[in-house]
């Protein structure tokens, strides 16, 4: 059975973006790149909320072309290669060898984790995460504390999340600065 993996990147103050969506402030240094290219490598599938597919999408097709950064060059043929899926119900088609999934949340989901292949990788999403977490379909969590303060409003979990109790498995610092904590259901 696929395990779903939410892997979210927040700053000291529990947001997922600075006061006007800026996105600018996760850095990855060569630890922290390697663990998330050994992290995406081994994925089965990349999966998105409908927010940060448009936010995906508009920079990883060009990204091998366009970037200048060491990590976005070494993880755009990842991103290209791996299938994708976005959760939407607005969204009809998308490109990137991605498909388009609507309807219940919950029974898609569950299709989805009884299809071979290896886990898949839940990215950002604080809306999508926050619905899974709630029917219990989230296996993993992987938090990446930034050391940086934004006074946003996004917090990886939309508001009125239910209570979940998790265990921790791995807290691990990367490049003296990134703090991971990994927690599984508990």
């Amino acid at each position: 059975m696929r395990e779903i993996v939410y892997l979210v990147h927040t700053s000291l103050d529990g947001c997922v973006e600075g006061p006007n969506g800026e996105f600018d402030w996760a850095f990855m240094g060569p630890e922290l790149s390697e663990h998330s290219l050994e992290l995406t490598a081994n994925s089965g599938e990349f999966a998105y909320g409908r927010k940060v597919w448009d936010m995906m999408s508009s920079y990883w097709p060009d990204a091998l072309t366009t970037a200048d950064d060491p990590h976005d060059i070494a993880f755009a043929p990842v991103w290209h290669q791996t299938p994708k899926i976005v959760f939407s119900r607005t969204l009809e088609k998308a490109d990137w060898n991605t498909r388009v999934v609507g309807g219940d949340l919950t029974e898609a989901v569950t299709a989805l984790k009884a299809e071979p292949g290896g886990n898949v990788l839940l990215m950002g999403g604080g809306e999508l995460a926050a619905a899974l977490t709630a029917e219990g379909l989230i296996d993993e969590y992987q938090v990446f504390v930034h050391p940086v303060v934004l006074g946003g409003a996004k917090r990886p979990f939309a508001e009125g999340t239910a209570r979940l109790g998790l265990e921790l498995v791995e807290s691990r610092v990367f490049d003296g600065r990134i703090v991971l904590l990994r927690y599984r259901r508990a």
